[in-house]
């Protein structure tokens, strides 16, 4: 036995180091008690924790394990790389993988979105979108023209800009943003519309909340309108059918640019490479990608820019003209080789067609909840997925409140207990597991949520 096993930290080791030291992300900085799974192997759409226990990875890590744990090509494509070429200046020289993956990509997105930013995350592919079109106006001598329009629920990053863009209110109490940056518009949720609206009339409020909002500012200072194609940690919100159709034609018509923010709907989360064109029918002017871009093995974004921006930019003001932003990181060749062999692997084992095979059973389990008195909402679309309680919904404010965070808190330590992990959002619990789950496997994972909506059901009503 190795010197490594014999002193391998203990279980309880870990919880106290993990408690003691790693401020996790959106942690209570009083995290001293927190009894969090150790994960400590992974196969397939499963962890393991230390004790051997086996659990479905409902959230898919955080929205990214495309291609699932454990994939033996990964870690050759990058040890191979590690050994070949770990790091290269993107400052002043070029890579194979770099170049290979910035051109697999313009291969892969919609219209003429070919000039590719590489950077760290999801978060800085948002910051280099907006700084690129605040570089894109100021060229155009319309340096007025800087104001992003965003939306209430929406999630964008923690980047101090990117947060500034995000609409999670909850998000913001006790941190700064730039609020002279952004505006944000009403909630697009069609399960938010008062009670004998039509979805259809619902779409039509949305796409004029926008239109109004960029008549009030003035479009000759509205630079640029963001949106996930899905909220995604906004409670998976699936905005009503030709809602990003008719932004677009909004956006158009005012000189703004469209961004489709993609760090979680890209890479087959709804089948295709991207969800723009494929499911939404629209070509922006900028996409933002990341997690499955690697499907989570290592840290990788990108801000692709579409040739007609490039274009754009006049011909006198290109000379010298340097856009000043990039990373230490940009194109790291050991994480471009591993989103190339994440790429070839979705593109060989045909997994964007095995995703759109079993769309459909996934969602019709995920519908089938909403027989439960507790849910208050089922939506989805793709392997996305969010149920939304009801418990305390006739109650005052504040027992609502608490009500609510006890819907999410029990669903997530039910499923736990039963072998599922999920994403517990206050009254939400959203799920979006690996996308090699079969439909045995989705069976396995709505069983296990009917049983503790069933169990905690019975709780709380």
């Amino acid at each position: 036995m190795d010197q490594l096993t014999v002193n391998a930290p203990s279980r309880e080791d870990i919880r106290d180091w993990d408690n003691e030291n790693f401020l996790h992300p959106w942690d209570s900085v009083d995290n001293s008690t927190m009894e969090r799974v150790v994960a400590s192997t992974g196969k397939g759409i499963y962890l393991v924790d230390q004790e051997g226990k086996q659990y479905i990875d409902g959230p898919g890590g955080m929205w990214c394990v495309q291609i699932g744990y454990g994939r033996q090509e990964m870690a050759d494509a990058i040890a191979s790389q590690s050994l070949q070429l770990p790091y290269f200046s993107p400052f002043s020289m070029a890579s194979e993988p770099s170049s290979v993956l910035a051109n697999k990509l313009a291969s892969l997105t919609p219209g003429d979105l070919n000039t590719v930013c590489f950077t760290t995350g999801g978060s800085s592919a948002v910051d280099t979108a907006i700084r690129f079109v605040q570089f894109y106006n100021n060229l155009r001598g319309k340096r007025d023209k800087k104001l992003v329009i965003s939306r209430e629920k929406a999630y964008h990053g923690s980047t101090y800009l990117a947060a500034s863009l995000s609409g999670k209110e909850r998000d913001k109490r006790l941190l700064d943003t730039e609020e002279r940056l952004v505006r944000f518009l009403p909630d697009v949720n069609p399960y938010k519309r008062p009670e004998g609206m039509s979805v259809e009339d619902w779409c039509d409020e949305k796409v004029a909340d926008l239109n109004n909002m960029i008549e009030r500012c003035g479009a000759e200072k509205v630079a640029a309108f963001i949106a996930e194609p899905l909220l995604a940690s906004g409670g998976v919100v699936v905005p009503p059918k030709g809602y990003h159709k008719r932004c677009l034609e909004v956006c158009r018509k005012h000189d703004v640019l469209y961004i489709s923010d993609e760090v979680v709907t890209g890479f087959g989360r709804l089948g295709h490479w991207f969800a723009s064109e494929d499911v939404f029918d629209i070509v922006p002017d900028i996409i933002t990608c990341a997690k499955g871009l690697t499907s989570g093995y290592l840290p990788l974004g990108a801000a692709l820019i579409s040739d007609s921006l490039m274009a754009d930019l006049p011909e006198e003001q290109r000379d010298g003209a340097v856009f000043s932003s990039g990373f230490t990181y940009s194109g790291h060749p050991v994480c471009c080789a591993a989103a190339l062999k994440n790429i070839e692997i979705i593109e060989t084992e045909g997994i964007l067609e095995h995703v759109r095979e079993v769309i459909p059973h996934f969602q019709q389990r995920l519908n089938a909840l909403a027989r439960f008195e507790i849910v208050g909402d089922i939506r989805g679309e793709g392997l996305m997925g969010c149920i939304e309680g009801s418990a305390g919904a006739n109650l005052p404010m504040e027992d609502k409140l608490k009500i609510d965070h006890e819907f999410g808190a029990r669903i997530d330590q039910r499923c736990e207990e039963l072998g599922l992990l999920v994403r517990p959002l206050i009254n939400m619990c959203v799920f979006s597991p690996p996308l090699i789950i079969t439909k045995e496997q989705i069976d396995q994972m709505f069983d296990i949520l009917e049983q503790a909506l069933t169990d905690v059901q019975s709780e709380m009503l």
